[in-house]
């Protein structure tokens, strides 16, 4: 029989940016619930606010993660709040870009520069800023985690005009096996959740491109897009006793998006 303990993580300090918002939110929440000291950020302060006014417990700060600079200086601002000791971060800040690849706006530098510097500088630096926080608590029975929050289409590239983000999250998958390897002599275990398409701001924005939701959700194998505890349960799991021994992995939560699809008979 399983102890009751094995997905606890009660206790634990967790940092969660983007975390007034979509993906980022429902992580917050399923933290709070089981129990763990929970600091959500993001860029916009009243946001941020309204969304930990909204989970009864947590903490808040007003964060930039796309520079270095904000990245230390939230670190700093973490060790003040925490008392030196971060258990969990989960870089799950992250923004879309898209454009029709003939079409010639103008606008491509800034959207490629605009995606990289969140979705995969802003997991590289606050991640360097956070370490000497994660390796304050670090054991080898218990490990601090960092969990980055890739996707789906990091795996498989999606039919919209995404270039931009498709490729920052696949870099980001390759950033996480990265740091597993650097970070195992230290006791921080670093893996990664890609989300299939959850309802949230970011994908309503694929209607630009025709994907309803329902569409969506019926070509996903499972039949639904993902929710606030599919998102949250595998947060968990990485960073409970159930998950101490788990690192660099890519966890897809996709509803078998990239991993159950099968080629059409027609095709072959």
């Amino acid at each position: 029989m399983a102890s009751p303990t094995l997905f606890s993580v009660a206790g634990k300090n967790v940092l969660i940016t983007g975390g007034s918002r979509g993906i980022g939110a429902m992580i917050a929440k399923g933290f709070q619930e089981a129990g763990a000291n929970v600091l959500l950020t993001s860029r916009s302060e009243e946001a941020s606010r309204e969304t930990s006014a909204a989970i009864p417990g947590s903490r808040y700060v007003a964060s930039n993660v796309s520079s270095r600079e904000g990245c230390e200086a939230l670190a700093e601002q973490v060790a003040q709040m925490f008392d030196n000791r971060l258990d969990v971060l989960i870089n799950n800040a992250g923004t879309s870009w898209g454009e029709p690849l003939e079409r010639k706006s103008g606008k491509a530098n800034w959207g490629f520069d605009k995606v990289f510097d969140l979705n995969v500088k802003g997991v590289f630096y606050l991640t360097r800023a956070c370490l000497p926080l994660l390796e304050n608590g670090a054991t080898s029975e218990d490990p601090s985690r960092i969990i980055n929050i890739g996707s789906v289409v990091g795996l498989m590239p999606q039919e919209a005009p995404t270039h931009a983000y498709d490729a920052s999250k696949a870099a980001v998958h390759n950033l996480t096996k990265k740091f597993a390897a650097d970070l195992a002599p230290k006791h921080i275990t670093v893996n990664c959740v890609a989300p299939g398409f959850v309802p949230s701001r970011m994908s309503a924005g694929l209607g630009t491109w025709g994907g309803k939701p329902e569409d969506i959700a019926n070509a996903t194998p499972l039949g639904r897009m993902g929710n606030a505890d599919d998102m949250a349960g595998a947060c968990i799991y990485f960073s409970s006793r159930a998950g101490s021994w788990c690192t660099g992995v890519i966890l897809n939560v996709d509803g078998g998006a990239a991993g159950a699809m099968q080629i059409p008979l027609s095709s072959l």
